[in-house]
């Protein structure tokens, strides 16, 4: 019984992922191209990439947002990280160099018909944003951010602390207006 439970669990898993990964792209075939792994399974072939970090699990979330983290990190539940944390590297929208520069912290879940259907909480000390084009999209950051990168956004996202800008620029660059920042939104001098 205890097999069959975990067959079912793994394959409502691979329907989440298939869901999730269709509206994370602009390209309605780059789920195609992704290769899911397993936690801890190795591949074979070299070439492979995996474009997205798929979590519940602090340390795997901190890493994916690292410099050789994934262009895309996305939480399946509420996830607590407690320390800072920084958003490193730049990346391209699905992993793709020709694409342009896009990164992305999914803090939802979705049907096969793009339906938000679960949102969760990351919650952080500190996020310091330092890759380009990063996007919060859905759910809560419960904690401070601190943009250090141009293009940072909020997409139907909320931040519980504050939003500071290194500059001026970075601040006139961001796009804030479709998600809440709930404490204050400022730049650094």
């Amino acid at each position: 019984m205890e097999f069959l439970k975990k067959k079912l669990a793994a394959g409502a898993a691979v329907i989440a992922l298939g869901g999730f990964l269709a509206a994370c792209d602009t390209d309605d075939d780059a789920a195609d191209d992704m290769e899911v792994v397993d936690e801890g399974e190795e591949t074979e072939d070299e070439d492979a990439v995996t474009a997205a970090s798929i979590t519940d699990d602090a340390d795997q979330v901190v890493a994916s947002l690292s410099t050789d983290g994934n262009w895309i990190t996305a939480i399946t539940d509420d996830v607590d990280v407690s320390d800072d944390i920084t958003v490193a590297g730049t990346f391209h929208n699905q992993g793709d160099e020709d694409q342009e520069e896009y990164r992305k912290l999914a803090l939802y879940a979705q049907d096969e018909d793009r339906n938000v259907t679960d949102e969760f909480t990351l919650s952080v000390g500190t996020m310091t944003v330092e890759s380009p084009n990063f996007r919060i999209q859905e759910g809560t950051l419960d904690g401070d951010v601190y943009v250090d990168a141009e293009g940072f956004e909020l997409y139907n996202a909320t931040v519980t602390g504050n939003v500071t800008f290194a500059s001026e620029d970075l601040h006139e660059a961001a796009m804030l207006d479709e998600g809440t920042v709930e404490g204050e939104v400022s730049v650094d001098e």
